[in-house]
């Protein structure tokens, strides 16, 4: 079953954020859970089976420069290794649309990395609906 997230999911979250390979302790993502959970404009879904959550889509929401519109920005997508290709993902990201929607939004965004081991997940998010319109940079400061 979907559901919102909550503070004592940091253990299996930290989980599957090296699944995506974003390393994190238990104790680093309560704290990042702390900061975002209160706020109205992210929402985090979970996937939570008789396993535990095995799966997630962490998202925000904000307007923008370039356009009258505003949108949503998948943030963090991921679903355990064992249960790829079961529905999880798709459950989830229809959960995201349906937020976005509520919030006002006409598209969702996200970025996935230009390595040759996301081209799979690639044809995935193509398969959702997305369509890949634009290169991203990363300066770190």
């Amino acid at each position: 079953m979907i559901r919102e997230a909550v503070i004592d999911d940091a253990n299996n979250l930290a989980e599957l954020m090296k699944t995506l390979g974003y390393p994190a302790t238990e104790n680093e993502m309560r704290r990042r859970l702390e900061v975002i959970l209160p706020h109205n404009d992210f929402k985090t879904f979970v996937y939570d089976s008789t396993e535990g959550v095995i799966g997630m889509i962490g998202m925000s929401f904000s307007y923008a420069y370039h356009t009258d519109s505003p949108h949503v920005r998948v943030i963090a997508f991921v679903v355990d290794r064992k249960h790829q290709g079961e529905g999880v993902g798709r459950l989830l990201m229809k959960e995201a649309e349906q937020w976005s929607e509520v919030k006002g939004d006409k598209t969702i965004q996200l970025n996935s990395g230009n390595r040759k081991e996301r081209e799979v997940t690639h044809k995935i998010y193509e398969g959702f609906g997305f369509v890949g319109k634009a290169t991203g940079f990363y300066k770190k400061l």
